[in-house]
């Protein structure tokens, strides 16, 4: 039985959505025994070691033979996106005490690229869209609202460093999206992680600290950037060659759901009440964006 191309992407955009919950656990099990400059050496070693065994594999970088000036300087804009994005991602890990917490948050995310996509992109949404967003955010607040009325003090720490992975991660998926026909998904994953690697190895020398790290870490490490930076990245990329980047966003945001059941197993954590209502209902609103993005017609072809 032949698979269409839309049921590809959407299979893609799963293991995807799987992996990634997987990183948000074992970055998390990670930051707690080291830092953030130890935790990216090893973390990015790994990931671009699985990327670069599997690019040769596919023979994919003799493409780069090809490239145009133009793709060098997307790839480097890329880069340093994925450097500032990445960073704030495993900030906001690493300073939210429930990964599930940080996951849900993050859900906000798909309303950058979706308002994005709509400027950029050309792509259309309708009021039940609209709805969804305001639903995002609106499940967003409760989640990291404290109940304090200064601003400064309103929202729970770490919320800050989620809105700005949001924003990033937006920026590089349009990009992305806009180049993902001339620049293979396999080199924008490798070059993703050597920026990154690169970023995390002058981190680690700036504050002169060892490289060495006991072994339980570099096992949750092990696993997470092998699920991370190779598998969720490369599927996430080849999502982007069969279905909308609209549809891709709203799949991301069911990770939620995974990452709470496993930091309930691994952690013993389970958000209290209000966070999972919160939750639920930044995935309802991206729910409503999926379902209103079927209703949109097709511009009528001018014959």
């Amino acid at each position: 039985m032949k698979i269409s191309d839309e049921l590809k992407g959407v299979l893609l955009a799963f293991v995807s959505v799987i992996a990634v919950s997987n990183v948000y656990i074992f970055s998390k099990a990670a930051l707690m025994e080291v830092s953030m400059p130890q935790f990216g050496v090893y973390w990015f070693s790994i990931g671009l070691s699985w990327i670069f065994l599997y690019g040769c594999t596919q023979r994919t970088y003799r493409s780069i033979k090809e490239f145009a000036k133009r793709n060098l300087g997307i790839l480097a804009v890329l880069g340093l996106i994925e450097v500032a994005g990445t960073y704030f991602f495993f900030k906001a890990i690493d300073t939210i005490s429930n990964p599930a917490v940080t996951s849900f948050i993050g859900n906000i995310s798909p309303v950058f690229v979706i308002t994005l996509s709509f400027f950029l992109l050309r792509e259309r949404f309708n009021r039940q869209e609209f709805v969804g967003m305001l639903f995002a955010i609106a499940g967003a607040f409760i989640i990291s609202y404290k109940g304090d009325t200064a601003f400064r003090d309103m929202f729970i720490d770490g919320t800050q460093y989620v809105l700005y992975y949001g924003a990033f991660a937006a920026i590089s998926a349009i990009i992305i999206k806009k180049n993902i026909r001339n620049i293979n998904p396999v080199i924008l994953t490798t070059n993703r992680s050597f920026f990154l690697l690169v970023f995390s190895v002058m981190a680690l020398v700036s504050s002169e600290e060892s490289l060495t790290i006991p072994f339980k870490p570099l096992l949750n490490i092990f696993i997470g950037a092998s699920l991370g930076p190779f598998l969720t990245v490369i599927a996430g990329y080849l999502a982007l060659q069969y279905i909308p980047l609209s549809k891709k966003a709203i799949i991301s945001s069911t990770k939620g759901l995974f990452v709470l059941f496993g930091a309930y197993l691994y952690f013993g954590q389970f958000p209290d009440m209000i966070t999972i209502i919160g939750g639920l209902i930044t995935i309802l609103g991206l729910l409503l964006i999926a379902f209103g993005k079927r209703k949109i017609p097709k511009p009528k072809e001018v014959s």
